[in-house]
């Protein structure tokens, strides 16, 4: 019978395969470059029913077919289409690219006073603090592409803010969202999600509105620009004043995010968005959304963002969280500011007590209710009846003997599940406690977890030691003590384990990424109706969240650029991000390298330029800025052809001699591959007092660099000057593979530092 019934269904879907695939249709993004100056929005919707019209036979299926039609600022549309006929309209003459709607991914109150923008323990911002001087972002404008806002959070209040800029142009689209309403701080919200309805996705339950329901895009947009809130804590760890970087911006969102198993930001809602963002005024865009590197032309973050650095707004994106593996940074566009991960000084041991010892460990959770031993158990023992070792060894769902683990802390292995759901599984089980020991993958990178129960987090070689404990004692006892908020962990930072690593793969002579900020345990804003551990369950709700990845950090770096806005409105994107990464430091509060999670000294392909320092940026010197025609040079450097180049530009034209790709005017310096000897030539402005300036190598291992000339003199405010490096690989000292240096400018008092990055 079950034969029979399997060889029904597989006649079925073969009778049907052939109908089911002429009729496939998928939601495409159609590049159509830029408008014409002063073109109207209905002109703009009528060229783009007309030319799809031309593939479909007829303007009314055009007109059906388009969800979007990107009128501002980029001009393109998104269109319902089978692969014959995205790859007929691919040849029209008026089309610059076609590529498939494809789904991103996102990528969280003490990190600004670890940044130097305010003293420890007494709070006091000095008068030299970037915060002051900047007067906290006041008027400068931050947007955020992600999963929308919680417009009731207490970072988002109004209180003291004067009339919205004129300059604004948006709008607080509520949807059908009648409670959601912006004021004088949120200024203005949209939601995006034609993209992501086409794309077919039915795991997820949409609503029309820019509220958030899952966190992400309320803690995202409060880190880069919320207002100071007095005893923010999560479930009483970090007590202290949330605050943003930029706590006097305004701030809009635009929710492009939607939940979905698969991915919910869709290349076609992220256009739109971007093309929004640019039209209504916003100064800087914060993103914390990714996917795989691509070709800057088929990435659609890479072509909304170089729209918007037109317009001279910065956009700083997230570098993604798929470390420690080389290769897998994300959004690598030179125009981007790419950001990655690093941990604060802040940390929240606690312990577990057994056999006489007293094991570090993390948790977010409340300890044990009473001070006494309780009986342990290895999860393996307590395997439920139909069960496997392998099941019960993770803790996973319904894995767990009540019987055998009621009053008991059970002792799981960390992996396979969430580790708040394995907390769940014991608390269902009538567990009292449980201990998540590291396997050998996770060696001694502990989380912290607000888990169900009292709970720890147990690196590697201690798991080890218990699990010898409890297999050789008869009667295994232990005791959990809640955690504590510490300050002043050394080293610290450190580069985060899954913080995304370079090199840049699709183009070596851009070092990405750019730079690291706080990304470990950040305290931000949170959506009241998610929850913490992102289960269906779980019942809990908290107004403040801890979370972690580079998407925490872009909002760091996205508050910081707001600031330098406001000190220097006239300021180009690429003037902005050269005075924050060449004021960075590499140095950690011990005064040594940096280390990466391992505990190696880390590369520039782990912090880029180095850590964010905020104390040089009142005044960096001097900064290498780049115009958007330098972009476009550059782009025709790889060999962009002129349909490539009409994504970007759609007048501009290669020029008969083109660039070298590493002589794009980067804060960093990248060869790609050493062959002989290679210069590259750079250009510095200076934007401090008339001084000079001495050039110092620290020359990457296996290289000889030469500085011409090394001495700069700098008459007055705004004077450029430039220079080159030669490098050539050094016989009596062979390397083979990547090898990294330094050059720094200074005249004594700024000191502005530029990493080397060679393959030999």
């Amino acid at each position: 019978m079950r034969t029979l019934v399997s060889l029904l269904i597989l006649f079925s879907f073969t009778v049907l395969l052939p109908t089911q695939t002429l009729a496939a249709k998928k939601s495409y993004v159609v590049y159509l470059g830029a408008h014409s100056p002063n073109t109207r929005e209905e002109v703009a919707v009528n060229s783009h029913h007309e030319i799809l019209g031309s593939i479909l036979k007829s303007k009314e299926k055009a007109r059906d077919a388009i969800f979007y039609s990107y009128t501002k600022e980029i001009n393109g549309f998104a269109a319902n289409m089978d692969e014959n006929e995205a790859n007929e309209l691919s040849k029209h003459p008026s089309v610059v690219s076609v590529f498939p709607n494809k789904a991103l991914k996102l990528h969280t109150t003490h990190t600004w006073e670890f940044l130097g923008l305010q003293k420890f323990y007494s709070g006091e911002i000095p008068d030299s603090s970037l915060w002051k001087k900047a007067r906290f972002g006041e008027d400068v404008i931050i947007g955020t592409l992600d999963t929308g806002v919680w417009p009731e959070s207490q970072s988002f209040r109004e209180d003291d803010m004067g009339p919205i800029p004129s300059r604004w142009k948006g709008v607080c689209d509520n949807g059908i969202d009648k409670t959601f309403n912006c004021n004088k701080k949120l200024i203005g919200a949209r939601y995006f999600n034609k993209g992501f309805k086409e794309a077919g996705d039915t795991s997820a339950n949409i609503t029309d509105t820019p509220r958030d329901t899952e966190g992400h895009g309320s803690h995202t947009l409060s880190t880069a620009a919320g207002a100071f809130v007095p005893g923010a804590s999560y479930y009483g760890y970090a007590n202290g004043t949330a605050k943003g970087g930029s706590s006097r911006a305004r701030v809009a969102t635009y929710k492009i995010c939607w939940p979905s198993d698969v991915g919910g930001c869709m290349d076609a809602d992220i256009l739109a968005a971007f093309d929004a963002a640019i039209h209504d005024g916003v100064d800087v865009i914060s993103m914390s959304v990714g996917g795989p590197p691509l070709d800057y032309y088929q990435d659609s973050i890479a072509i909304g963002s170089f729209h918007a650095v037109k317009k001279g707004i910065i956009v700083a994106c997230s570098g993604g969280n798929d470390g420690p593996l080389l290769g897998t940074v994300s959004n690598v566009a030179p125009w981007i500011f790419t950001v990655g991960a690093s941990t604060l000084d802040r940390y929240y041991p606690s312990y577990l007590v057994y056999n006489g010892k007293f094991v570090k460990g993390m948790t977010f959770s409340k300890g044990l209710p009473r001070p006494r031993p309780y009986p342990m158990i290895n999860s393996v023992n307590a395997k439920a009846k139909n069960a496997t070792e392998h099941a019960a060894n993770l803790c996973m769902v319904n894995s767990l003997d009540p019987e055998k683990v009621k009053g008991k802390i059970v002792v799981c292995l960390r992996g396979k599940i969430e580790r708040m759901l394995k907390g769940f599984v014991v608390q269902k089980a009538g567990g009292a406690g449980m201990i998540i020991a590291n396997d050998e993958h996770y060696a001694d990178d502990i989380e912290g977890d607000a888990h169900f129960i009292p709970a720890i987090n147990i690196g590697y070689s201690d798991g080890l030691e218990l699990y010898s404990y409890l297999n050789s004692s008869k009667s295994s006892k232990g005791y959990i003590l809640c955690g504590r908020t510490k300050f002043g962990k050394r080293p610290s930072p450190t580069i985060a384990p899954f913080s995304s690593l370079g090199p840049n793969v699709i183009n070596q002579e851009i070092l990405k990424p750019d730079i690291t900020a706080p990304g470990v345990n950040v305290l931000a804003a949170f959506s009241e109706v998610a929850n913490p551990s992102d289960l269906d369950y779980d019942t809990r709700r908290t107004p403040f969240v801890f979370l972690s990845g580079t998407s925490m950090s872009c909002p760091h770096i996205g508050g910081i650029v707001g600031l330098l806005k406001t000190l220097n409105p006239s300021w180009s994107p690429a003037m902005i991000k050269s005075a924050i990464m060449t004021t960075a430091t590499t140095l950690d509060n011990t005064m040594e390298p940096i280390k990466d999670a391992f505990n190696e000294t880390a590369t520039p392909f782990s912090y880029g330029a180095g850590h964010v320092k905020t104390k040089a940026l009142v005044d960096p010197g001097l900064v290498y800025d780049i115009t958007p025609k330098d972009y476009l040079n550059f782009l025709c450097s790889l060999g962009y052809n002129k349909t490539m180049m009409g994504i970007f530009s759609g007048e501009f034209s290669c020029p008969s001699k083109t660039i070298k790709a590493e002589d794009l005017n980067y804060p960093s310096i990248s060869i790609a591959s050493l062959n002989g000897t290679v210069t590259v030539t750079r250009t510095l402005k200076n934007v401090g007092p008339p001084s000079k300036y001495n050039a110092t190598v620290f020359a990457p291992k296996g290289v000889s660099v030469t500085v011409e000339p090394a001495e700069l003199e700098f008459e007055e405010f705004g004077k450029e000057q430039q220079f080159q490096v030669t490098m050539e690989a050094n016989e009596a000292e062979p390397v083979k593979g990547f090898t990294f240096g330094s050059l720094k400018w200074s005249d004594g008092i700024h000191h502005v530092r530029s990493p080397l990055v060679v393959y030999i």
